[in-house]
């Protein structure tokens, strides 16, 4: 998988792009730990465009992220949800838990 952050306008932006799962874990926390600690950032956001697959262990992540984000006051939400990422993330009951777009 690869991750990427660029920030804009007190947003930072964590894009993904292919398989998130366990093998991720290090370089998606690496990528939100830095979004988070951003100066000026009210809000991250995890871009799911160009995830094809994504299992229980990054649903955990995405759990953990939102945890340390709320524990900043930051919020947490997810864009581009489409697809098997969205049943997924709707099966899971994320879309109460998290703000889709």
């Amino acid at each position: 998988m690869n991750v990427n952050v660029n920030q804009e306008q007190g947003r930072a932006r964590v894009a993904l792009k292919g398989r998130f799962d366990f093998t991720c874990h290090r370089g998606f926390k690496e990528a939100y730990e830095q979004a988070l600690a951003a100066g000026g950032v009210s809000e991250v956001v995890v871009d799911l465009r160009e995830v094809d697959y994504l299992d229980s262990s990054a649903l955990g992540m995405l759990l953990l992220l939102r945890d340390k984000g709320k524990a900043q006051n930051k919020q947490v939400s997810l864009a581009n949800c489409a697809g098997t990422v969205r049943d997924v993330l709707k099966v899971a009951n994320f879309d109460k838990l998290f703000t889709l777009h």
